[in-house]
């Protein structure tokens, strides 16, 4: 489709003459008349109904230059761009799970950003398929997804399939995290059991699209009575610590969080079930020098945090 057809239907379409919208173009009448058939032969549909009081857009010619004016305006905002010169800033973007070494390992990295004259960062917390289409198709250069250990090989697939890279965080074991004032903080060894009296604060995030998602909750960590969905960790953590009653399955946690909310992380003997987060970009996509520093925070903390396996 001719690029210039597009500006000349719009202009039409502006003027509603032929003659008027080939006066502002500077192209002869019969030319730009012949254009518009082209255009609309191309597309298949009619664009203009022709009359006695000129040139009227037709239903389907308003939805075709809704996106056309999109498309001009997309190109004169790229023409200007490269007329003024490629911008200098730096970016970075990373979609990432909700878990809290990952949160710590970015605080540290954005202290790095104060020696960066210009930069432009992105961290969004979400699940595992949305971290996938925020590289494939929302401009995100990196991201983390979580999954179930035994899910490794749909996922492995799933990456091949999208042409991107999976390389392996860190595998690990939920813990159980709760106020210091839970009467299971005080429990040497704490089993399934245990919790059934008590309400568990969620955000797990089971999504394997290949099978029904009550069959893969059923693969998750036990079931409980009572439940409570929140999805903004600072909250969560507040309502762990002010309500002793409750419990958490998450991700170790680094001790200035633990301390900072007044909670305790215990483990649970029975929950012998394993995690994995991936790192995932681009298989034709290179690591600038802003990912390696992230990445280096993330390992470090990493390190700190995940001990003996956890």
């Amino acid at each position: 489709m001719n690029l210039l057809y597009l500006k000349y239907a719009a202009e039409v379409a502006a003027c509603g003459s032929i003659s008027k919208a080939a006066e502002r173009l500077y192209i002869g009448q019969p030319n730009l008349s012949r254009a518009i058939k082209e255009l609309e032969a191309a597309v298949g549909v009619p664009l203009f109904s022709r009359s006695v009081r000129g040139m009227e857009v037709t239903p389907e010619g308003e939805v075709f230059l809704q996106y056309a004016k999109s498309i001009l305006s997309q190109v004169d905002t790229l023409e200007t761009l490269f007329r003024r010169g490629l911008p200098q800033k730096k970016r970075f973007s990373i979609s990432v799970p909700r878990a809290s070494y990952v949160s710590e390992a970015f605080a540290a990295f954005s202290r790095r950003l104060s020696d960066e004259p210009e930069v432009e960062v992105f961290y969004k917390e979400t699940n595992s398929m949305r971290a996938i289409k925020n590289i494939l198709h929302e401009n995100y250069r990196l991201g983390i997804v979580r999954y179930a250990a035994h899910f490794d090989p749909y996922y492995r697939e799933l990456l091949e399939e999208k042409g991107l890279v999976g390389e392996l965080v860190t595998s690990f074991r939920y813990v159980l995290l709760m106020s210091r004032e839970s009467p299971l903080a005080r429990r040497a060894h704490i089993s399934f059991d245990d919790l059934k009296d008590y309400i568990e604060i969620a955000h797990a995030d089971p999504y394997v699209p290949s099978l029904p998602l009550a069959e893969v909750k059923k693969e998750e960590l036990p079931d409980v009575d009572r439940r409570i969905f929140i999805f903004e960790r600072g909250s969560q953590f507040d309502l762990l610590s002010g309500n002793p009653a409750t419990f958490m399955w998450v991700s170790p946690l680094p001790a200035r969080l633990l301390e900072r909310f007044g909670l305790v992380q215990r483990v649970c003997p029975e929950n012998v079930r394993e995690y994995r987060d991936m790192l995932i970009y681009h298989k034709e996509y290179t690591l600038t020098e802003l990912d390696r520093q992230f990445l280096a925070e993330l390992d470090r903390v990493r390190q700190e945090i995940f001990r003996d396996g956890q």
